[in-house]
Formats: C-alpha cells, structure tokens, sequence
C-alpha cells in the first residue's frame, strides 16, 4: 500500500505528490464565510471538502494547523472592481443592527450548522477585524517597496508595476492584458491609475459605519488584504495549502497571490487547491443569484423546491459522493438517493459489530483496505471510496448471511477499516434517536400541508383549516405564502 498522497495544484495545474514545507507539520489556510446571512448548500460543500483533508492528513501522523477565516469587513459588492457597498454594513443598514451584531448572528448561524454537518473546528479562526494593525503594516510595505501608491487617503496595488516584475494571473489565468482589454471606467475608479488595480485601503465616506484610522485616512482594509496577513501570521511564509471555492481563483486568490510576492519577493503557498461549484438546474448556486438553499432549510424541508427534510449526515454524504473537482447538481431525487445510500452504509456497520468469526476466511480485508487508501491517496476521491465501502458492505452482508466466512484477525481489520474511513476520515456519524425522530415529524407535517393543499385547490376549506388548527394545536405554526405553505415549531 503507498501512503503517498497526491493532491490537484491549481496553481500548477497538474496532481503532485503532497511534500510539506517542514515535515511532519502542515499549514492550511482556508476562506471562511463572509458572514452577512445563512450559509447556504454551497458553503457546506467547501467546509465539508476542507474538513476531509484536514481529517486525512491528520490520519496519515501530519500535525496538521488548519486556519480558517472570518470576513467581517472589506468585503464589497462588487467583487471584481472593489466597489460598491460593503456587504455587512449594508445588511447592517436593512437589518437596523450595528455592523458586528450582523457578523455575531451569521456567524453563531454558521457555527451551528457546521457543527451539525460534523466538520471538526480549525485551530484558528482569525477574523479581519482583529487584523488591522497588521494590514496596515503589510500596506506600508507595499507602499515602501513601490508596489502600491496612495490617493485621497486610499491606497492601491500598482498591478502594472508588479506585472513588469513578477507575472500577474499565474493562478487564474487571467492576464493583465486581458483586464485591460475589458476594463471599462466606472464610479469611483477615476482615482485609480488603472481601473484594474485593487484597493489594499479603502477611505471611508463620513456615513460608512466601519472604519478605522490609519497614516492615510480613516478607512478600512481591501477584501483580498485580510487573507495574505492573517495566513501569512499564523502559518509563516510560504505555507503549505491554500484552499477555497473555484469562484474565489479571481480576483480574490490572484490578488492575494500578487500582494504577498510582492511584499516578500516570493510565492506564499505550496499548493493551491479548489473545490468546484453546486448548480442548481446547471446554474451556480449563490447569494447573488437568489438561487440558494440555505442548510437551515434543508435540515427542516422548508423551502420551495424541496420535498422534504434533510439530515445533516445525508447532506454530508451527498457531497462526498462527487469528487471535489466536479460540479455537483442539486436534485430532490440525488437528495434522496444519497439519504438512502448512507441508512445502507450505516446498516452495515451495524451489522459488523454482530458478526459471527469462523475458523478460516473467505474474505480479503486487506485487499479493500489498499483500494480505500489509493482512493483517497488520489487527490482526495471520496466517490471512490465510498463505491470501495459498498463493495464491503455486499461483503459484510454475505458474511452475515452465512456466504462467507471470517476469522477474528480479519473481523477486527474490518471493523477497524470501517471506522476509520467511515467516523475518522469521511466524518459521517450515527443519527440519533431524538434526530431521527425529527426528521420523522417533518416527513409527516410535509405529507399533512400536501394533504391541506390538494384540499385548498379542491376549495375543500373545512380540511385545509382543520389540518392547520389541529397542526396549530400542537405547537406547528402553518404560514401560507404565495409560493406554497411553510412550517416552523410555536
């Protein structure tokens, strides 16, 4: 069995072998949500993909930091020019909250549901705000070294001058001369020497609630600044691995990359590595787009385009199900399908705890235990896996039903192999008791409002208002809406 790993470069575009900096230590630096409402299906999906690499590195002896952010300030609209409303403080404006009530409420939303999809905690998780001392430092650098320049109190990264010097897009692909080609001047920008280059400190208007003061204005830091700064204080310069969303390549990941060479006169990171995208009807899944599920709803049913309720665990699984690579599109039907997939692989492992160990085997353990190892040895392909573990689930099943046989040795090696890739490594765990139960009461309120609907569009008004009272009764609050009916407990 080869305990070499080999992970997908973004950067180099090719899988290499996993070589740490400074063996047995590896640092991961991963973006964190920007929290300004309820994390969604896609979030999960990048969390989930980084708490696997971090679960396996751990079980291949690395000691393992894993830094993931939180974005609280600098953060705008739009993403590409940097301008435009920061988006905390403008849900701040809507929500009439101060700026940080809005980041505590997201963020306790976001913790909550992490912990319900059992993705471990990182190490550390820095937030921007609490770095402005050292993003300031890191913009003196910038300014020293000739690769920045200041005006009217904001300050900008000189890209033409770091292009000349080092090569800008060496991870997007994006050149400059392509940004010039598309660059087109909008509000604000006319201070800029190139519509393309991007704020490392922003001034603020007198109206902008965050701001702090600094040798250029008072003001606040640019989006891409906070990730080079906080990476490069807890994990050292360069690290080991970046990761995040493929979305975030361009223009957060390439700026990060330009600002860092050019305050050290190196590259940050060893490996670059990024998940790809959930689609809803073959469209991205995001905030921007009000196309998004948030986890919430998932775990309760309540949303529009949802059938039914969720587990936290059937969640997971359906993201483990694709390779991180692949887009991944939402269905009801893939939902259920993978609900279904992991009560099957849950059974088995039930069932291996009551196996009966004969005199001789018939099975080959070790064997399986090759091919899980080269499955996630290969750039983390957790859907090989998984089709590895249902190949020992049939196994497990026919050594059950006295098809075949297994001694003691090999019995211990299977349940050992099951727990580790199984609990350890995929993160998956039992569904309790009280949550199955749950998951039970909001199948049946789905069947009960179906039922109320049918009445309602037959005019049947006696059913419809007696399946809500009685539903009322017991504490479930019916809230009809002109896209359909939702519930939620009293």
């Amino acid at each position: 069995m080869s305990n070499k790993l080999f992970i997908y470069n973004s950067l180099t575009r090719k899988k290499e072998e996993f070589q740490p900096l400074n063996p047995p230590f590896v640092g991961i630096y991963v973006c964190g949500p920007t929290v300004y409402s309820n994390p969604h299906l896609g979030h999960a999906r990048a969390n989930i993909v980084f708490d696997i690499l971090f679960r396996y590195l751990k079980q291949l002896d690395y000691r393992v930091r894993y830094v993931r952010n939180i974005t609280d300030v600098g953060h705008l609209e739009n993403e590409e020019t940097g301008e435009g409303e920061d988006k905390i403080a403008k849900k701040a404006r809507q929500e009439q909250l101060e700026p940080m009530e809005v980041v505590q409420k997201y963020m306790n939303t976001f913790h909550k549901n992490m912990l319900q999809l059992n993705t471990l905690e990182p190490d550390i998780e820095p937030r921007a705000s609490g770095h402005i001392i050292e993003q300031q430092e890191m913009v003196k650098v910038l300014l020293d070294k000739g690769y920045a320049y200041e005006v009217n109190g904001s300050v900008y990264f000189d890209m033409e001058k770091y292009n000349r010097e080092h090569k800008y897009g060496i991870l997007s692909g994006r050149v400059l001369e392509e940004l010039k080609t598309n660059a087109r001047t909008l509000e604000g920008q006319d201070e800029k020497r190139n519509s393309f280059d991007f704020a490392l400190w922003k001034k603020a208007s007198p109206e902008h609630i965050m701001q702090w003061p600094s040798p250029w204005s008072d003001g606040f830091p640019g989006w891409h600044l906070e990730c080079s700064v906080m990476s490069m204080k807890y994990l050292g310069d360069p690290f080991d691995i970046h990761g995040g969303g493929m979305d975030l390549q361009f223009p957060h990941h390439e700026c990060e990359i330009a600002q860092s060479t050019a305050a050290t006169g190196r590259q940050p990171v060893k490996y670059w590595m990024h998940n790809n995208m959930i689609t809803i009807n073959g469209q991205k899944m995001a905030r921007s787009l009000n196309n998004f599920i948030t986890l919430d709803e998932l775990f309760s049913g309540e949303h529009k385009v949802l059938e039914q309720a969720y587990s936290p665990m059937a969640i997971r699984f359906f993201i483990l199900q694709a390779h991180y690579r692949s887009t991944l599109d939402f269905s009801n039907e893939a939902l259920y399908a993978a609900q279904k997939g992991l009560e099957r692989l849950m059974k088995a492992v039930e069932t291996l705890a009551v196996l009966q160990i004969s005199d001789s085997s018939t099975v080959s353990v070790s064997e399986l235990k090759d091919k899980c190892y080269r499955a996630m040895n290969d750039d983390l392909n957790t859907p090989i896996l998984i089709s590895h573990l249902f190949d020992g689930v049939k196994m497990i099943n026919s050594v059950n039903d006295g098809k075949e046989k297994i001694q003691a040795n090999d019995l211990d090696d299977l349940k050992n192999l099951y727990n580790l890739f199984v609990y350890d490594v995929l993160g998956l765990k039992e569904v309790k008791a009280d949550e199955k139960d749950d998951e039970l009461t909001g199948k049946v309120i789905e069947t009960l409002l179906s039922i109320r609907h049918e009445a309602k569009h037959n005019k049947d008004w006696k059913t419809a208002d007696r399946i809500r009272d009685e539903l009322g009764a017991l504490g479930i609050v019916i809230k009809d809406t002109k896209d359909g009916a939702s519930w939620e407990k009293s």
